[in-house]
């Protein structure tokens, strides 16, 4: 007489790795693929579009699905960033390098998956190990920067009048961001650090071919100090979201690496419409000390001069 064996034994046999006939069987599962979705204001919304591509790795394998940003995104993502301009400039100095600090310390936190990240985009194990170490190292060093360049290069100008004259500098307000292609997070941290270290908030659009870490890196500012719409970014094609970003009349100001000659034109034609500053970073490699600089702070900032009349002969100080 055969033995029946009831359904929830069988069930148990193959969970413990083994089929109901005693031949072992080995489990197959599906991974759950994870969806990088873009930032703006704070939040992770999915692209209006609802489009996505699949970034894949040397062996064509695909790592995840990325959203595939587009022009209504790039419109949200610079209302956010115009909401954000005034409480992130009226910040003090030394608050907003707090803030940087803290964001550094949170990706020291986290530095495993940004290595992780980058090896399945195809760097070996050493070079992305250096390369978050010092992407983190960057980016403390602008936060380090945010209340001393003021200082260092504001200044008091000489007049031949009963007057002193100012020279500070002031956010540019909006800078749009367009981020290396072959840089996952070193470049990307290299160009968003000095536009908010110096008051500014940003739209940045991530590198096409490596995004990982760069929505990794939104997570961070997600759970850190940084005020929603500080910093916003967006995934997707280069050659659709380039355009859009330049030609919108709310940006004041473009960072924009590795420009051909063909973008170069089209970007100095769309900025003539409202005379937004346009700047092509002159970086070769990113993991150099000419990457990183004080000077790349003024690149989005404006001068602003006061001129306040000395009353002669009031005392307390006053006149020549």
């Amino acid at each position: 007489m055969s033995k029946t064996i009831s359904k929830p034994a069988v069930v148990k046999a193959e969970l413990n790795g083994h089929s109901s006939n005693g031949a072992s069987k080995k489990a197959e599962r599906v991974p759950v693929m994870k969806t990088y979705k873009i930032f703006i204001g704070g939040k992770f919304p999915r692209t209006e579009s609802g489009r996505y591509y699949q970034p894949k790795d040397a062996d064509g394998k695909v790592l995840a699905n990325v959203c595939r940003g587009s022009r209504k995104d790039v419109r949200d993502a610079v209302v956010a960033a115009r909401g954000a301009v005034g409480g992130w400039s009226g910040r003090s100095a030394f608050n907003r390098g707090q803030i940087l600090y803290r964001i550094g310390e949170m990706l020291e936190g986290r530095s495993a998956q940004f290595v992780h990240e980058l090896m399945q985009h195809g760097s070996p194990k050493a070079q992305a190990e250096a390369e978050v170490a010092l992407a983190i190292d960057r980016w403390l060093h602008y936060a380090g920067w945010c209340d001393k360049y003021q200082a260092v290069f504001s200044s008091v100008n000489p007049t031949n009048s009963s007057h002193f004259n100012f020279s500070v500098y002031e956010p540019n307000g909006v800078v749009g961001v367009m981020a290396p292609a072959g840089s996952g997070l070193l470049g990307l941290v290299s160009m968003i650090a000095p536009v908010i270290t110096g008051g500014n908030t940003c739209v940045v659009v991530a590198s096409e071919s490596k995004p990982l870490p760069a929505v990794s890196f939104t997570e961070v500012l997600a759970t850190s100090d940084l005020p929603g719409g500080v910093v916003n970014l967006i995934t997707g094609f280069r050659n659709e979201l380039l355009k859009p970003l330049v030609a919108h009349m709310d940006i004041n100001a473009m960072v924009v690496a590795d420009a051909t000659k063909e973008e170069r034109t089209m970007l100095d034609s769309e900025a003539t419409c409202n005379l937004k500053r346009v700047v092509y970073p002159k970086v070769k490699d990113w993991s150099s000390d000419d990457a990183q600089s004080p000077y790349f702070i003024l690149d989005t900032q404006e001068v602003k001069t006061t001129w306040h009349p000395i009353e002669r002969g009031q005392g307390g100080g006053g006149g020549y």
